[in-house]
């Protein structure tokens, strides 16, 4: 068990970061950074089956915005209904294997317009 020695900071109590009182004291509102996103019935989400080099299969669906989607979020649901694997890399998600009708299906029920490529 590590020690802690007079003079860190950790010894002194949390200070607010804007008005500089204890945060026991401050009064300061609670910024909350909400973020938008934008509506699936605006956006194409374009779908295609790509071979790796190993012979892998990937799905893959592009077009999306990173900045105005939850890609994380999206690839989760689009893994548990595929019942694989994938990841997000450069705004393009891949799920493992050729889903493509499965993930069409999936992101047109939630809204997305599809194009497959």
């Amino acid at each position: 068990m590590s020690r802690l020695f007079s003079g860190t900071p950790f010894d002194r109590p949390p200070t607010c970061d804007r008005c500089g009182k204890l945060e026991s004291e401050c009064s300061c509102p609670v910024l909350v950074a909400e973020k938008t996103y934008l509506d699936p019935k605006t956006q194409t989400a374009r779908l295609k089956v790509e071979k790796r080099p190993k012979g892998k299969v990937v799905t893959c669906v592009s077009g999306l915005d990173a900045n105005q989607n939850d890609l994380d979020g999206l690839a989760a649901k689009l893994k548990a209904k595929c019942g694989t694997g994938g990841t997000v890399k450069e705004n393009v998600i891949e799920i493992q294997g050729d889903h493509l009708n499965k993930v069409s299906e999936a992101l047109k029920l939630l809204g997305y317009q599809i194009k497959r490529l």
